[in-house]
């Protein structure tokens, strides 16, 4: 009998551990130290899954500012145009080729609130509620908003400079897109800080999973040369005995 073959038992687990790289895959190996191994996992699958839906998050809130930023332009130069149109000495015909590029300035609002959507989904025409993104396995979330940027919603539907109107409308419109774009950056701070969470996070697992490993495999290799050490000090003794009973035999023989 030899000691590679007598090998079994907490032999074999040892050399299915080393085989593995450390990483256990049988309760009989140790269920405690499994179970742990298998929580591990979870926790990191969980981070890696949460930070594919906030990139995704990310994504659509880069969407919404980007398209905001654009609506911020027109609101502007709406506002401008209208300062120009507040000149008493100004004729009927160039009021109403200023209000012609309000209209063309206000479709391009339009066109954005009606046409800005992520994943199929439009975020800035009123019919997006709130969209809440699990961060990771144990119920953390991120929730981003969808907005209202139709002209109606900015309340310059109707606003026309060739009849009575009011600057504070456009004023108003520009506070609102403001306070809408204060919004979506604060949501995309807190999108960002989850996402460096969660990497930091699972790097922090993995480590310790990588760590863990190596004591297994180390711990295995110490208990395979040790079972290997005892194996073979019992066919020493075993070869011995046989030698003695032998001897004996020839002796009663002699």
């Amino acid at each position: 009998m030899s000691s590679v073959s007598s090998v079994s038992g907490s032999g074999y687990s040892s050399y299915s551990v080393i085989a593995n790289g450390g990483t256990y895959v049988r309760a009989a190996q140790g269920a405690s130290e499994l179970a742990m191994q298998e929580r591990t996992k979870q926790q990191v699958g969980g981070l890696e899954a949460g930070s594919e839906n906030l990139t995704s998050a990310r994504s659509a809130l880069k969407v919404e500012d980007g398209a905001m930023g654009e609506v911020t332009g027109y609101l502007q130069s709406i506002r401008e145009l209208s300062v120009k149109a507040m000149n008493g000495t100004m004729s009927d015909s160039d009021k109403k080729s200023i209000q012609d590029q309000i209209d063309q300035y206000k479709k391009g609002i339009e066109d954005i609130a009606n046409n800005t959507t992520y994943n199929e989904k439009k975020l800035l025409d009123g019919t997006a509620k709130d969209m809440t993104v699990a961060s990771d396995a144990n119920g953390s979330s991120e929730t981003i908003s969808g907005y209202n940027m139709t002209l109606e919603s900015l309340g310059i539907k109707d606003f026309d400079v060739t009849k009575d109107f009011d600057l504070k409308d456009v004023d108003k419109a520009l506070d609102k897109l403001s306070d809408s774009r204060t919004g979506a950056g604060a949501k995309t701070n807190g999108v960002e800080y989850s996402l460096s969470y969660n990497s930091h996070a699972a790097l922090e697992l993995d480590g310790f999973q990588m760590d863990k490993e190596e004591k297994n495999s180390v711990d295995a290799y110490q208990q395979l040369k040790t079972k290997q050490a005892l194996d073979a000090y019992k066919t020493t003794l075993q070869k011995k005995q046989q030698d003695d009973e032998e001897r004996k035999s020839m002796m009663l023989f002699a």
